[in-house]
Order: structure tokens, then C-alpha cells, then sequence
């Protein structure tokens, strides 16, 4: 579980820091970016450090947490899309968002690989 474990370290920071990004384009009213990208972020590579510790239960959490983050993403990005093609100032929030998306779609092949 060594590469899962890594993987997930990584992930959880990257969430960590779109969190910070998504706060920093909009401090008004992103407060739930910095939250949501912090305690994501921290459950993500709580996962990883727990893989690489090799607790085996911290595979299928990491894969039941990252599920919810995907269909999350998915959600939000579908309405950060539809803002845009709208008209609304919603471009860097579609982008981030999707990209945490894209992230937590290849931390789930990541988890499915024969790769530990």
C-alpha cells in the first residue's frame, strides 16, 4: 500500500490547497472551499498516512470518502458549468472544481490498480 499511501498524502494536500485557492479567488464567498478543501483534504491523507502504516481498512474508506467527493465534484461541477455558459463570473471556480474532480477520479483507479 506504499503507493496508495503516498497517492493519498498527495492528494489530501492538493485538495488542501484548491481549498485555499478556491477561498483566495473569492473570500466573500468561498468560506465553504477553505472548509471543505481543508477537512477533505485532511481526511485524504489521515487515509494515506493510515495506508502507509498499513492499516488495511484505510483502502476502502479512502475509496467509500473519495465516491462522495467524486459525486460532489460531479454536482458542482455540472453547476459551476451551467453558471458560466449563463454568463456568470463562475470560470475559475468551474475550472478548480473540475480539476478536484479529475483528481478524484484517478485517486479512485489509484486505489482499484494492482499498484500498492
Amino acid at each position: 500500500m506504499k503507493f496508495s499511501g503516498r497517492w493519498f498524502v498527495g492528494f489530501g494536500l492538493f485538495l488542501a490547497l484548491c481549498g485555499v485557492a478556491g477561498f483566495a479567488s473569492n473570500p466573500a464567498g468561498a468560506k465553504t472551499a477553505l472548509l471543505s478543501g481543508g477537512a477533505f483534504g485532511g481526511l485524504s491523507a489521515l487515509w494515506g498516512i493510515l495506508m502507509l502504516f498499513r492499516f488495511s481498512w484505510a483502502r476502502p474508506a479512502a475509496f467509500l470518502s473519495t465516491l462522495v467527493l467524486v459525486a460532489a465534484f460531479t454536482w458542482r461541477s455540472w453547476l459551476g458549468w451551467t453558471a458560466v455558459k449563463s454568463g456568470e463570473p463562475k470560470l475559475f471556480a468551474s475550472i478548480l472544481i473540475s480539476t478536484m474532480l479529475v483528481a478524484s477520479l484517478a485517486s479512485l483507479v489509484v486505489l482499484l490498480s494492482k499498484r500498492n
